[in-house]
């Protein structure tokens, strides 16, 4: 609990400190008194959390050497490593807000992001057809990926890595999947793919043009150089796009196949079959009146489900077996959609055509709990209540909405909070 707290402590101190310091000494300078107190106090916090986490470094040197790592990679690794309170303060703060899937559109499939993104596969276009050819992975996908993670190469993170996750591992709430990514990162420098000063990214650790984490950097990233190395911090972006591209395809891409369509759903449609693990072939769904936005039934892509990602009242979409394999690399939803829908711009196609429904007030995080209380208490859910709206609660929803005979979309909005209520 102190630690969690520190961040704030900081802040406060330092704040306090902005008055003291502008008392001006006879002489011109500063007041020494000014500063006896509240940055002494800011100094020894520091100094006690640095303190601490050298402790925690020389504990987990035992264990990591007990991984293979050896002193040097560890000295030269910590060389210079302290508590970055900056990290946790990031890590306790994450935002409980999150964007209504049509604002996450505007922004993934923005027109400065689809204009910088032709121009950025123009320039690589060598490198990006070779790694499609090579991997069978559509390159507009790959550019689009590259394009959400890091505005295709201009917001790698500058967070000097190893004290990141050094950092969030001593802190502990998340303490084992952060040591574990401190001992891939580790591996990492060990077999000389980069530097400790060169081993930047986010605050998280997520790293170069196409933000790997540690762990999956090491399974599945390559050297699409061929330099000996898998570079993804380089201005290059060539290992990071081939690292992208190899893993879409480890995890299954089908070649030639879109990761979704969208499609008209015909009135009186049954939305209770849509649903991700409701699938079927296009033609099935042609049947049943679903057709692409150029009215035709949409070609033979595989099976496919439908998603409606803001409910009956948004746009819909036939998703196939890509969906899932993006989903791989950012399990949200909005985040799938984004690199599918950018990925189709980039490759000329036209924006979403259905309408969303703009100025809908969602429900807040708190709101989100009480929807999840009132639907466990009424026995259609049988999940932790946690204000995260996952597939268990989206059913859960469905069968509330089927129990009163309303359209069942298994969207949490403001209008289903009034039905539970």
């Amino acid at each position: 609990m102190v630690r969690s707290r520190l961040f704030s402590v900081v802040c406060g101190l330092i704040l306090g400190c902005s008055a003291a310091v502008a008392q001006s000494s006879p002489m011109g300078g500063f007041a020494p008194a000014g500063l006896s107190t509240e940055f002494q106090s800011v100094n020894q916090i520091s100094a006690t959390q640095d303190a601490a986490l050298a402790r925690w470094i020389d504990g987990f040197k035992a264990r990591a050497r007990r991984e293979g790592i050896s002193d040097t990679t560890l000295n030269r690794a910590f060389r210079g490593v302290k508590y970055d309170a900056s990290v946790i303060a990031k890590d306790r703060h994450q935002s409980e807000f999150t964007k209504q899937i049509w604002d996450y559109l505007d922004s993934a499939a923005s027109p400065v992001r689809v204009k910088n993104g032709v121009a950025a596969m123009r320039k690589h276009a060598s490198t990006l057809n070779a790694i499609e050819a090579k991997y069978g992975v559509d390159k507009h996908v790959v550019a689009a990926i590259w394009g959400l993670e890091s505005a295709y190469g201009a917001t790698r993170g500058d967070v000097p890595v190893i004290q990141a996750l050094a950092t969030l591992a001593y802190d502990g709430r998340r303490g084992r999947f952060f040591e574990a990514q401190l001992i891939a990162a580790l591996q990492i420098l060990q077999s000389g793919d980069t530097s400790p000063s060169n081993m930047k990214g986010s605050w998280a650790g997520a790293m170069g043009h196409t933000q790997f984490i540690p762990t999956s950097f090491l399974a599945f990233a390559v050297d699409g150089t061929g330099d000996g190395k898998r570079d993804i911090w380089s201005n290059d972006p060539t290992d990071a796009l081939a690292s992208t591209a190899a893993y879409l395809a480890r995890h299954g891409w089908t070649k030639g196949q879109p990761w979704g369509v969208e499609v008209r759903l015909p009135a009186g449609f049954d939305y209770s079959l849509a649903k991700r693990d409701t699938k079927r072939a296009p033609a099935d769904w042609g049947k049943l009146g679903v057709r692409g936005t150029d009215g035709k039934v949409v070609p033979n892509y595989g099976r496919g489900a439908i998603l409606l990602p803001a409910g009956a009242s948004g746009a819909a979409f036939m998703i196939f077996d890509n969906f899932a394999v993006i989903e791989r690399y950012n399990k949200a939803d909005a985040y799938v959609i984004g690199v599918g829908h950018l990925s189709d711009r980039l490759n000329g196609g036209a924006p979403i055509q259905a309408s969303w429904p703009r100025g809908y007030q969602p429900l807040s995080f708190n709101e989100k709990k009480q929807m999840q209380r009132i639907l466990k208490r009424k026995g259609f859910l049988d999940d932790k209540v946690d204000g995260l709206i996952g597939p268990n609660t989206v059913n859960a929803i469905r069968d509330f909405q089927r129990s009163i005979g309303i359209t069942q979309d298994g969207y949490p909005s403001q209008v289903l909070l009034k039905h539970l209520k």
